[in-house]
């Protein structure tokens, strides 16, 4: 059904494909040696213009796992993207020696181009501030795996919303889920794009915002924690005013569900405190696992193993 198709943006699949992987991530899970081997012969470039380590230590676990090769970079400096060369003309010499593409990029807007220069399939592995949609696969796969289901879900989202391209789209694809609410908890400086609240104000999705965590603590069945990210600023002093805005600590869990569940996408910096992570209801480097186990499921799938 998802072979050789790109995956740009979480509206690329259906919600029904997307249970289809996540029902196959769940096999894989439960069975190591399920698709073993499966895609063996086949090569996965990873192009990486920005720093890594989930992302694409993941996806490269899940091609060797599958039974396949990787090639790449990690680094635009170790490319010819440093020498000048256009990402058109680097998408077109990658398609000659491999059969997917996975790209992170700064900029908005990348990985859509690169889909119009590649003749093989190419997925987001996030461009800019815009979307990270294997994020999006993996945090809905930790919540349907952990909480067993998606839906009626109240869910907070806490940090860096302006720029967190995990937030945007996952707020956006959560809007298919019936009975979901949403707390977007930030600072006024890194409030939720107008674009995402417009949609799912069209969604008649509830919504609404707050400056404190404590408020809403409560409240919440999912609290998705991000960092400020010092790369997506222009100003440092912004940075550093904003950086310690919101600090989740084992005091603040107290006011919390006890089967709330916390995800972050990570890295993170001190925005979650070393204590939570003896709470059972961290979930973040279970969330990492889970994030493997979804991009075996679409590089199988995209690549015609199953």
């Amino acid at each position: 059904m998802l072979k050789n198709r790109s995956l740009i943006e979480p509206g690329d699949f259906s919600q029904e494909e997307m249970e289809g992987l996540f029902c196959l991530a769940g096999k894989i899970e439960d069975n190591p040696e399920y698709l073993r081997d499966s895609c063996r012969g086949k090569i996965l470039a990873t192009l990486f213009f920005e720093p890594s380590t989930r992302t694409r230590l993941s996806f490269e676990a899940a091609m060797l796992r599958l039974g396949g090769s990787c090639l790449g970079f990690a680094e635009p400096s170790s490319s010819s993207a440093a020498k000048g060369e256009s990402l058109a003309d680097t998408i077109r010499t990658v398609s000659c020696y491999a059969d997917a593409i996975v790209m992170r990029n700064p900029k908005e807007g990348s990985a859509l181009l690169a889909s119009r220069f590649s003749s093989i399939p190419v997925i987001n592995a996030g461009d800019g501030g815009h979307h990270h949609p294997t994020q999006t696969l993996t945090d809905l796969l930790t919540i349907r795996r952990i909480r067993g289901t998606t839906e009626n879900l109240t869910i907070g989202f806490c940090g860096d919303l302006k720029f967190g391209r995990t937030v945007h789209s996952l707020a956006k694809t959560l809007a298919r889920y019936s009975g979901t609410k949403m707390i977007f908890i930030s600072p006024p400086e890194l409030t939720i794009p107008e674009y995402i609240k417009d949609m799912l104000n069209k969604e008649k999705i509830f919504c609404r915002e707050a400056e404190r965590l404590e408020e809403v603590m409560g409240d919440l069945d999912v609290l998705y924690m991000t960092r400020v990210q010092k790369e997506r600023f222009f100003n440092e002093e912004d940075y550093i005013r904003l950086k310690d805005f919101f600090i989740l600590t084992a005091e603040k869990m107290e006011a919390a569900k006890k089967d709330m569940m916390v995800l972050h996408p990570l890295p993170r910096v001190n925005e979650i405190a070393a204590e939570v992570d003896s709470d059972e209801r961290a979930v973040y480097f279970r969330q990492a696992r889970y994030g493997m186990y979804v991009r075996m499921a679409l590089l199988a799938s995209v690549l015609g193993a199953v």
